[in-house]
């Protein structure tokens, strides 16, 4: 079976296309991808991982043509970051 691993930064895109067997987990996927020695900034423990923008499990099994996306943490709160973007929106006028 064949599934890519998918890791995006704001300068850099991981992509990396795997032949696995039947039964492997995302968490095998990843480590097998070489993502993990390229970006030490991602944590199996603390990450969160998804099959095509659905969140899973680093247990899941993964099916022919997945798509392993790893995400990153956001920097800010999205409410947050738009109260801000509010904030200096009323201060220009």
């Amino acid at each position: 079976m064949r599934v890519e691993v998918v890791y995006i930064t704001r300068t850099e895109e991981f992509i990396r296309t795997l032949e696995i067997s039947s039964g492997t987990t995302v968490e095998t996927a990843i480590r097998n991808s070489g993502v993990l020695e390229r970006y030490a900034e991602i944590s199996l423990e603390q990450g969160k991982f998804g099959v095509y923008g659905k969140m899973v499990s680093l247990d899941a099994e993964l099916c022919e043509g997945d798509r392993v996306e790893i995400y990153q943490s956001l920097l800010m709160d999205p409410m947050e970051a738009r109260r801000l973007r509010a904030e200096q929106n009323i201060d220009r006028s």
